[in-house]
């Protein structure tokens, strides 16, 4: 494949990414339309108190696992409709914490059982499903740890099942800690998204909605008819909400109940929970879609909204994609304006379609509020820019099929902004992926440079955030990491080990930082020694097809010739005449011997106009070959080479981190004995 080919294909990939976000981005619309235009009233019957059974999936979940406990136990309902389930898979202080909790609400008269399988088979979803076999009751409640749920939820929520075909409700939620930080603010935002426009869309309509795992009321017999909790996917949540509505159950979401709930604080806790929606999500696409493709009792409608929800994670490689593609294309000179002569069109293009109709969207759904939330937009963008990498690698490991633990997004706790989660339990440590997001990050400074000495910097600002994106999220999951030991008997004064620990963490911190910084210099010195100048130099040859005068040909082309290289091939594999640089000065020397000739030619002759049109496809032809050899440039040995120790350098790190982190357990282990 020669390089225009190469060009070519990049810029078909490019493009074809470009479309399918364009499409995700305009059903986002689309949705937020829905929402906003058809209120559905939601009707209520006073009906007598149905039984309710109330089950609380927990694992290891000890500073909120009581939080949730007494507020569902301060349910004002009546006592002897309503059961309480404590599904207690935990394996740490908090079973016992529960137990006791558990009894004294016993003494107190309430239904309530404290429930340990044994086993964490099939997780969460293996939990309720364990449950469901002693659960009798008409409805069945579900919340997660980190949840606390009004005292009169039931007492408002149970009346919506004014039909009988409505199996699931739906509550919205909450969040106590929205301005922990900046990270909890842009999650906030997006689950505001989430649901009041797309679950209300979809329930204002004969659309699919999805459940949330928690915070909803579920109709007994639904469950049942679906075919229960399944535990094949990350997602049981979603699976089974899509199953009971192919067998037509009805969903319902009421955004006027809100329940609260603790949003993650520590970056590397809110990757885990994105990589499991992610992951769980094209799981579901690849169990569901063929069946409610067939399916002839849903509307196309809905088979196309069921086919957008369940993949619409595909949007993050495919902005990888771009990202990776758009420095090539610029470095090859290819036109990605939507209008040539008015490069600005293209970034007006970027502006409606992103920040500006969000804009609108929460000026329509916040109304008298939208301008604080307004505000949250710029770390909403970078935060979901630099997740890229994280939901990339999700969609890619469920698209192969790999099985994964289902692994809890751990909660500290956390209500008011002084409270601090850093030397609690269930921290989680950084990960592999923090590398490759260093590694695009990096890569972003580099098309950053690439587009402003190609005379391309209207490109900036959106190579800018997903640029920024990528080292805020490496930034933050490095400093939230820290050598704690998941232990409830931690003593307050440091061992020998422990300090020695936290120093090599301090030192790798800024060593992966210096390697960061040397990493960003070298790629911009190298850029400009090696390929400015052969940008400088096409310039200079389309100087030459614009130009009829001699003496200004002779100036481009001894530009030329001095900032091309003397000699050598950039090509190291199969390399070709085409792109050695010492053939092309041997041509530029012709070609300037050509010039001299002609500029002692009248301009007004036959051999003048043949001798110019000579030169100019000379230029032409050179110029061709110098864009065969950029790409290359940029492959070069030292560069691979380079590259090699780069990346070693910060895998040495981490796994000097890892090696710390391993002989802290192995010293955890020995003060246990």
């Amino acid at each position: 494949m020669g390089a225009n080919a190469f060009t070519q294909f990049v810029f078909d990939i490019f493009i074809i990414a470009a479309i399918l976000i364009t499409a995700y981005t305009c059903n986002f619309y689309y949705l937020a339309y829905i929402a906003t235009h058809r209120n559905e009233k939601y009707s209520i019957i006073p009906i007598h108190e149905p039984s309710i059974t109330i089950q609380l999936p927990i694992y290891n979940e000890k500073y909120v696992a009581a939080r949730l406990l007494n507020a569902v136990c301060a349910f004002d309902y009546p006592k002897d409709k309503m059961k309480i389930m404590v599904l207690d898979d935990s394996d740490d202080e908090t079973v016992e914490i529960l137990e006791n909790l558990v009894n004294d609400y016993k003494h107190q008269g309430l239904l309530i059982e404290h429930i340990r399988r044994g086993t964490r088979k099939g997780y969460k979803a293996g939990a309720l499903k364990h449950a469901m076999k002693t659960t009798d009751t008409d409805f069945v409640a579900i919340f997660d740890a980190d949840f606390i749920p009004p005292k009169w939820f039931l007492k408002r929520a149970i009346p919506h099942f004014v039909k009988s075909n409505i199996g699931l409700i739906q509550c919205r939620w909450g969040h106590i800690n929205e301005n922990y930080s900046a990270i909890t603010q842009a999650q906030a935002l997006s689950l505001d998204f989430h649901f009041l426009i797309e679950q209300k869309a979809k329930s204002n309509s004969h659309l699919f909605m999805n459940f949330n795992g928690t915070a909803g009321i579920w109709r007994r017999e639904c469950i049942e008819d679906a075919g229960g909790w399944h535990t094949a996917t990350l997602v049981e949540d979603l699976d089974l909400s899509y199953r009971a509505q192919m067998k037509g159950w009805k969903c319902l979401f009421l955004p006027d109940i809100v329940v609260d709930a603790e949003l993650p604080v520590q970056m590397n806790a809110a990757k885990r929970q994105q990589f499991r929606w992610a992951k769980g999500s094209i799981q579901c696409a690849i169990k569901l879609l063929g069946n409610i493709a067939v399916k002839r009792t849903i509307a196309t409608e809905a088979k196309i909204q069921a086919f957008v929800q369940l993949t619409r994670h595909i949007v993050y490689p495919l902005m990888l994609i771009q990202f990776l593609a758009l420095p090539i294309l610029l470095a090859s000179d290819f036109n990605l304006y939507v209008i040539s002569f008015i490069p600005a069109l293209t970034i007006a293009a970027y502006l409606a379609m992103g920040p500006c109709a969000y804009l609108l969207v929460i000026h329509k759904v916040y109304n008298k509020s939208w301008k604080s939330k307004a505000k949250v937009l710029p770390s909403l963008l970078i935060y979901t820019a630099g997740l890229s990498v994280n939901n990339t690698i999700a969609v890619f490991d469920a698209l192969f099929g790999n099985k994964s633990e289902f692994l809890r997004t751990p909660k500290f706790g956390i209500i008011k902004n002084s409270d601090d989660w850093r030397d609690k339990a269930y921290n989680l440590p950084v990960t592999q992926t923090t590398l490759l997001e260093i590694f695009f990050g990096v890569y972003g400074l580099f098309a950053i440079l690439i587009s402003i000495f190609t005379n391309n910097p209207i490109f900036v600002p959106i190579i800018g955030i997903q640029t920024l994106g990528f080292f805020y999220i490496s930034y933050l999951s490095l400093s939230h990491s820290r050598f704690k030991r998941n232990k409830s008997n931690i003593r307050s004064v440091l061992t020998k080990k422990e300090k020695m620990a936290n120093y090599i963490y301090k030192l790798a911190m800024i060593g992966i930082l210096s390697i960061i910084s040397l990493g960003a210099y070298l790629a911009f010195t190298g850029y400009q020694t090696d390929v400015y100048p052969l940008d400088l130099s096409r310039g200079n040859l389309e100087g030459i097809g614009a130009s009829s005068d001699p003496p200004t040909i002779l100036t481009h082309l001894n530009a030329i010739k001095e900032n091309l290289p003397e000699e050598g091939n950039p090509v190291w594999i199969f390399p070709t005449e085409t792109t050695n640089f010492a053939r092309m000065q041997s041509d530029l020397d012709v070609m300037i011997e050509s010039v001299e000739k002609i500029s002692a030619i009248p301009r007004d002759s036959s051999a003048f106009y043949t001798g110019m049109l000579d030169v100019k496809e000379r230029a032409e032809i050179i110029k061709e070959n110098i864009e065969d050899a950029t790409p290359y440039m940029y492959a070069s040995i030292s560069n691979i080479v380079f590259s090699s120790i780069w990346i070693a350098g910060i895998l040495g790190i981490f796994a000097l981190l890892k090696r710390k982190k391993e002989q802290l357990k192995a010293y955890d282990a020995s003060e246990d004995v």
